[in-house]
């Protein structure tokens, strides 16, 4: 059976949207708490992929009680400051990589974001008309694995890989029981992948290779 579904994570897999984030978070922090010192491009970088509770914890401990709430509030002011002001640089080749693989099987992205910014991406760069079908920590209240699990059940997936750029992006490949593709041009590191790519269009010999394993098989 060829791959039926493959599903994406987004920051440092389909984007970079660092630069602009950490300006969105600057001007929230700044205008609505009076922030003198405020989380740089090189700190925002540090904690793509992780949950909402972790990025409290890393870089808005100083706010003491209100941190997770403070956190919460950059990130949802987030998805108004890119929707007004564009956001990240989706990766070269990405555009043509979905392209060329929505012909073969459903596209779709599960993260650990809030509720909006899939749909900023999606709607920033103009290629929603790929993807089947999203879900992220923000909606669910759950982890990536358990959302990569549901996105598999609701499209009714049977053979598919999770792509992705971090440790913690393998991990819950692994618990969701699918393949990982680590991105290595993002922001992480993977342990044991079962296929590598340097940039996006790689994931088409990966995808073809997968395919003639199974086939062969």
């Amino acid at each position: 059976m060829n791959i039926d579904g493959i599903i994406f994570d987004l920051d440092g897999t389909l984007w970079d949207s660092c630069r602009i984030v950490a300006e969105s978070w600057g001007h929230t922090l700044r205008t609505k708490y009076g922030a003198q010192r405020v989380p740089t491009e090189a700190e925002v970088r540090s904690i793509m992929g992780l949950t909402v509770a972790q990025i409290a914890e890393r870089l808005f401990s100083g706010y003491g009680e209100r941190a997770l709430e403070i956190c919460t509030d950059c990130l949802r002011e987030e998805n108004a400051y890119i929707a007004a002001h564009g956001g990240g640089k989706p990766y070269p080749g990405l555009e043509e990589l979905l392209r060329r693989l929505s012909g073969r099987c459903g596209l779709y992205i599960v993260s650990n974001c809030i509720d909006g910014y899939i749909q900023c991406f999606l709607g920033c760069t103009g290629l929603g008309g790929y993807i089947k079908d999203f879900e992220c920590e923000g909606v669910t209240g759950m982890k990536k694995a358990d959302n990569i699990a549901l996105i598999a059940r609701r499209n009714g997936l049977k053979r598919y890989i999770y792509v992705g750029d971090t440790a913690s992006d393998e991990e819950s490949a692994a618990l969701a029981g699918c393949p990982f593709v680590h991105a290595s041009y993002g922001f992480g590191t993977a342990k044991a992948p079962a296929a590598v790519i340097g940039a996006p269009l790689e994931l088409l010999a990966v995808v073809d290779a997968m395919d003639k394993e199974d086939q062969n098989g």
